[in-house]
């Protein structure tokens, strides 16, 4: 395998890698919101540490695998801009909410930070 394969393979890897661990933190921050509203906070808590703890099983993976592929900061917003696309897509499927103009500048303006930190 030619190492520009393998380094588009080190990044599909972490773009998957991280984007279901941001499916997991997003779901652990905001989900009890949504199904144990009614729980005791130290219930919501504990149910969020373990829902947290799958993030941690693919997002240190991920970190390790796109390092050999990506710099600190580039990892860094790829991994902010698919915490938000996961919390739109858990927002919009979930708590089936609507999103607007202002949310799609706000995407616009996120890959235009992806661009200026990889140019």
């Amino acid at each position: 395998m030619c190492a520009g394969a393998n380094k588009e393979m080190r990044i599909a890897s972490t773009l998957s890698l991280l984007f279901l661990s941001n499916l997991f933190m997003t779901y652990a921050w905001y989900g009890h919101l949504k199904t144990h509203k009614e729980s005791p906070l130290f219930v919501a808590v504990l149910i969020s540490w373990g829902i947290a703890f799958f993030e941690y099983c693919l997002q240190v993976p991920a970190n390790r695998i796109g390092s050999a592929a990506l710099s600190l900061p580039q990892l860094k917003v790829i991994q902010e801009v698919l915490a938000l696309l996961a919390f739109v897509v858990l927002y919009r499927y979930l708590w089936e909410g609507s999103l607007n103009w202002n949310h799609a500048a706000a995407g616009a303006c996120l890959v235009g930070a992806v661009f200026f930190v990889f140019r």
